[in-house]
């Protein structure tokens, strides 16, 4: 993310008017916006795999999956998120034109420029969202998963994969099993990578 030097100070509502007029996605904390980075064409086919995947497990019920051009509203002040992926099964998130506000899972594919963004600060963010289940991020670099997965008593569990759950990623929040070769499916990595997916 860059920060954007020409709105500086907005509030909500300026960020969203200022936002509709961009070329370009700006993620949107304490007044201040900032763009979007490219990212990889690994990053971009994790991201297509997941919705591809999720997409079909999704099929006829009522839950709906979302890319990188969705935004996720933490509150009406924000923050303001573009995450990769965002499944939603909250029936007022359907009737929603702006962002999404009521999220079962999120996915963020990680960039060496953003990932300890996503592993800190913004997950911070994304937990005071009450209705997020599961926020999982996704290595493009090499094969690798941290899932955190919000328990009953409101605690945040991490499982990783491949280490501890083999070479199937479970979304428990989709009640959901998916190989990680499915994942990571026409990802080109070195070869020390590929042999952990493949045994």
């Amino acid at each position: 993310m860059i920060a954007n030097q020409q709105a500086r100070g907005l509030t909500p509502d300026e960020y969203l008017a200022w936002e509709r007029e961009q070329p370009i996605r700006h993620e949107y904390i304490d007044g201040e916006v900032y763009a979007m980075t490219g990212g990889t064409l690994p990053h971009n086919a994790i991201a297509v795999n997941l919705i591809s995947i999720l997409r079909g497990r999704l099929r006829g019920t009522q839950c709906r999956v979302y890319a990188a051009d969705a935004k996720v509203r933490i509150s009406a002040q924000g923050p303001y998120f573009y995450p990769d992926v965002v499944v939603t099964c909250d029936e007022r998130d359907r009737r929603a034109t702006e962002a999404i506000q009521y999220p079962k899972l999120i996915i963020e594919v990680l960039s060496p420029s953003t990932a300890s963004f996503d592993r800190g600060d913004k997950f911070k963010f994304y937990r005071r969202i009450p209705t997020l289940e599961e926020y999982v991020l996704i290595d493009s670099e090499k094969v690798g998963i941290d899932c955190y997965r919000k328990t009953s008593g409101g605690k945040w569990e991490l499982s990783t994969y491949p280490e501890d759950g083999g070479d199937i990623l479970e979304l428990v929040s989709l009640n959901f099993q998916c190989p990680l070769a499915l994942v990571y499916e026409e990802v080109e990595f070195p070869e020390s990578s590929l042999q952990m997916i493949e045994g």
